[in-house]
C-alpha cells in the first residue's frame, strides 16, 4: 500500500507516498461528486492523498439508495448476513497490514495502538455473527392478563437507514465496529467518516464489499461534520454518534424534533485508581498503557491518576521513569510505545493544557513539550503533580498524553475524586482484591470500570455494554444492547377462546367482580 520515501525518524520532511491507483479505488466507494479536498498525515506534515467531498445532493442519493436496498436485505436469512460478517473478519485479519499503514498514517498513531483496531473489528465482527441470532430470536411474554389465553411475542425489527458519524482517533474500529451490529440487524448504513480518517474507513469497508456486503445497504459520504455530518443526521431513522459532549448536545436538539432515537459516546475525564495494596510493577505497566495508548487521544484513556499515599512514594518514582523510558516514533513499523497527535490543533490544545499547569503551579513530573524532531504533532508523554481546580486540565478533557498524579488518603477519598467530574465514561481499580475492586468499582458513576486494567479489559468484552453515564453518553454500544438499540421492538399478542369484553348475558358489574377475584386469586398464585 504505501512506499515510504524517506525515513522520518532521520529527516523530519519525510513523505509517505500512497499508490494513486490505489487511492482512486477506495475514494470510488465514497458517494462524493464534490470539490477536491487533499488529506495530510500526522506523521510527517506532508501530503498524502486526495479525495472528493460528497454534497448534500450526494446524501440524498446516498440515503435513497440505502432505503430501496434494505427491505431486501433484511428479508435475506440472518444465516446469510453473519455469514458475510465471518468472511469479513477473515479479511481483516488477512490484510492487516494494509490497514495498520492506513491507520497509522491518517491517525499517527503507533503501530501497536493502530493493531488494536484490528483486533476490535474482529472480535466485534466474530462476536455478533455469533450471538445474533441469540439477540434477535423473537421471544414469548406472557403470561398476559389471562393465563394461556393471551399469548404476546415480542420481535425485532430493523429501523431502516442507521446514520453513523464517526470520529478520527479511531478510524477502522469506530467506523466499522458500530455498523455491524446495525447491518446484522438488517439495517442500511450510511456512514459519515471523519475526513481524516477517510481513506481508512474506505478500506473497511472495501473487504466488507468483498466478504459479499452489497454496497448499497453501506454507504459513505465524506466531508465536514457541520455540513455532510449533519444532512446524515437529518435523513437517518436512527443516529450513532461518537465525538465530544458539546457536539453530541447539539446532535440531540438537531434530531429531536423528528423523534428518532440516538446512542452516542461522548467525552471523558476518566480517573485511574492505584489502591495501597496494588502491585507496583505491574501497575505502572497498566498505568502507562492507559494513559498514552493512542497518544492519549481516546475518550476512555486516564487522564487522572489516584494513588493511595500508603504506595505512593514507591509507585509514582518506578511510574516517572518508565514514562522517561518510553520509546517515541513516527515510522509504519511496530517497536514504539507512543506516536503523534492528529493534528497542529491538538498539539496546541495540549500545549496550552500543560502550560496553563504549569503557570498556576503544576510541577511537570516528565515530558511536557513538544518534540518536532520525530514529527511535527509529536508531543512527549507528560506527568503532573500539584493540580488544582484553578488549572484547565483539572476538569477538562485534555485528549492527549497528558496524566496529572493526585495522593489520595483512602478508598472513600478516590472514589470522591474520581466522581468529581461532569463525566462518567471509564475508570479503572488497581488492586490485588479482585472484591476490594469490584466494590469500589460499585460506587464509581462510570459506564465501564476496569479492575487491573486500563480501558481493553472492558471494551473488548464485547458481550458486555459500553458506553457513558452523566455527560459521557446516552445508550450502549456492544452486547445485546448494541444490537437491539437499532430495532424496533414489536408486539404481537395473539387472544384465545375469550376476548377482554363481558361475555353476552353478563354485566358489566358482574364481570368487573370476576375479574377481580381473578385477578386476586392470580396474586395468590405467584402468576407474574
Amino acid at each position: 500500500m504505501t512506499d515510504v520515501l524517506l525515513d522520518p525518524q532521520t529527516n523530519p520532511h519525510a513523505t509517505y507516498a500512497l499508490d494513486p491507483a490505489r487511492v482512486r479505488a477506495l475514494a470510488a466507494l465514497a458517494t462524493a461528486t464534490g470539490e477536491e479536498r487533499r488529506l495530510t498525515t500526522p506523521l510527517t506534515g506532508g501530503p498524502l492523498a486526495t479525495l472528493n467531498l460528497s454534497t448534500v445532493d450526494d446524501v440524498d442519493a446516498a440515503c435513497a439508495s440505502a432505503r430501496s436496498a434494505q427491505t431486501a436485505w433484511a428479508a435475506r436469512p440472518l444465516k446469510e448476513r453473519t455469514a458475510i460478517v465471518l468472511r469479513y473478519h477473515d479479511l481483516v485479519l488477512a490484510n492487516r497490514s494494509e490497514l495498520l499503514d492506513l491507520i497509522q498514517l491518517e491517525s499517527g498513531k503507533a503501530r501497536r495502538h493502530a493493531f488494536e483496531e484490528i483486533a476490535d473489528v474482529a472480535i466485534c465482527s466474530r462476536h455478533y455473527a455469533r450471538n445474533a441470532a441469540q439477540y434477535l430470536k423473537p421471544k414469548r411474554r406472557g403470561p398476559g392478563a389471562f393465563p394461556g389465553l393471551s399469548q404476546a411475542v415480542e420481535s425485532y425489527l430493523p429501523k431502516g437507514v442507521i446514520g453513523i458519524v464517526s470520529p478520527w482517533n479511531y478510524p477502522l474500529s469506530l467506523s466499522i465496529t458500530d455498523a455491524i451490529p446495525a447491518l446484522i440487524a438488517g439495517n442500511a448504513v450510511v456512514l459519515r467518516p471523519d475526513l481524516l480518517g477517510s481513506l481508512t474507513a474506505l478500506a473497511g469497508a472495501e473487504l466488507l464489499y468483498r466478504a459479499g456486503l452489497p454496497r448499497e445497504v453501506f454507504q459513505i459520504v465524506l466531508g465536514p461534520g457541520s455540513s455532510i455530518g449533519q444532512a446524515v443526521l437529518d435523513r437517518a431513522d436512527y443516529v450513532c454518534y461518537t465525538g465530544s459532549t458539546s457536539t453530541g448536545r447539539r446532535v440531540a436538539e438537531s434530531v429531536a424534533p423528528r423523534l428518532v432515537g440516538y446512542s452516542m459516546e461522548l467525552g471523558g475525564k476518566n480517573s485511574m485508581y492505584v489502591a495501597a495494596d496494588a502491585n507496583v510493577h505491574r501497575s505502572v505497566e497498566i498505568a502507562v498503557r492507559g494513559a498514552f495508548s493512542s497518544a492519549g487521544q481516546l475518550c476512555i484513556s486516564h487522564e487522572r491518576l489516584l494513588v493511595h499515599t500508603d504506595i505512593y512514594d514507591r509507585f509514582v518514582p518506578a511510574f516517572v521513569a518508565a514514562v522517561k523510558e518510553m520509546r517515541l516514533g513516527t515510522e509504519l513499523s511496530f517497536g514504539f510505545d507512543m506516536g503523534s497527535l492528529i493534528s497542529a490543533d491538538q498539539l496546541k490544545t495540549v500545549t496550552e493544557h500543560v502550560e496553563d499547569a504549569r503557570a498556576h503551579g503544576a510541577e511537570v513530573l516528565a515530558g511536557g513539550r513538544a518534540r518536532p524532531d520525530i514529527g511535527p504533532f509529536v508531543y512527549e508523554p507528560t506527568v503532573l503533580t500539584g493540580v488544582t481546580e484553578a488549572m484547565t486540565c483539572r476538569n477538562e478533557e485534555t485528549f492527549g498524553p497528558v496524566l496529572s498524579i493526585y495522593r489520595v488518603n483512602s478508598d472513600e477519598e478516590a472514589i470522591e475524586l474520581a466522581n468529581d467530574t461532569e463525566y462518567g465514561l471509564n475508570a479503572a481499580v488497581l488492586t490485588r482484591s479482585v472484591r476490594r475492586g469490584r466494590e469500589i468499582a460499585g460506587q464509581i458513576r462510570a459506564g465501564t470500570v476496569n479492575i487491573n486494567e486500563g480501558y481493553a479489559a472492558a471494551w473488548a468484552s464485547i458481550g458486555a455494554p459500553m458506553g457513558g453515564m452523566k455527560a459521557s453518553g446516552v445508550g450502549r454500544r456492544h452486547g445485546r444492547e448494541g444490537i437491539l438499540k437499532y430495532t424496533e421492538p414489536q408486539n404481537v399478542t395473539a387472544q384465545r377462546i375469550i376476548g377482554f369484553g363481558a361475555p353476552p348475558g353478563v354485566s358489566d358489574e358482574l364481570y368487573a367482580e370476576f375479574l377481580t377475584v381473578s385477578l386476586r386469586a392470580m396474586k395468590r398464585l405467584g402468576i407474574r
